[in-house]
């Protein structure tokens, strides 16, 4: 009794999980499973096109937003590593990671220089006892549908809303995950330091420079 889009989504679920049991079986095969790294991601939470709905299955959870927004649903992805020689299996850990901080952690694995980039290796939370930077900063925007822009500094980020006559909402996303408490007002002087980093960080290409 499915809409016939849910049912390609599903279709494609199923698809994806056919191809990583293919891979795993390959591994097997090859006799390197147990040294191989294994990653599990996605770019962008669930999408809202083609007549399918993320709520449909539930798609984000307790998480605010889709593709396309930068609350938690929009940005916050599945992200799984399978390494059983070095990691081990059914642990989950806390520390903000991001897709530029693949390109040092692969660089810290083989053992060279990583080139500058804005990430950071990944691999002390291969280890059982250790962890990352509690304080990360992370920026994102998005300069379709009027301009987006957000920045996540330790537990809280602040989101802004439009090129011009921009709409400003602050969360701690940490003590609320769903993003339904806007904390502007309660929060000056953090809303200060973010909006400071909102100004600081886009590039000569961003729709954002100097706005």
């Amino acid at each position: 009794s499915w809409p016939l889009a849910e049912k390609g989504f599903a279709s494609m679920i199923k698809r994806i999980d056919d191809d990583v049991a293919h891979i795993f079986e390959l591994l097997s095969e090859l006799e390197i499973a147990e040294n191989t790294i294994v990653i599990f991601s996605s770019d962008n939470g669930p999408h809202q096109e083609g007549g399918h709905h993320a709520d449909f299955f539930d798609s984000n959870g307790n998480k605010r937003g889709t593709k396309r927004a930068l609350y938690e649903g929009g940005v916050r992805v599945p992200f799984i590593v399978h390494w059983p020689a070095q990691i081990k299996g059914g642990r989950v850990v806390e520390d903000v990671t991001a897709f530029q901080d693949w390109m040092p952690t692969v660089c810290d694995l083989i053992g060279v220089e990583a080139p500058r980039n804005e990430g950071q290796s990944m691999l002390p939370l291969f280890n059982e006892n250790q962890t990352t930077p509690a304080n990360r900063t992370l920026y994102w925007e998005f300069g379709e549908q009027g301009g987006k822009q957000s920045v996540l500094q330790g537990d809280w980020k602040l989101v802004r809303l439009g090129l011009e006559r921009p709409v400003y909402e602050l969360y701690n996303v940490v003590a609320d995950p769903s993003e339904e408490i806007d904390q502007l007002k309660q929060h000056p002087e953090k809303v200060a330091t973010l909006k400071a980093l909102l100004r600081s960080i886009p590039d000569e290409r961003s729709p954002f420079k100097d706005a």
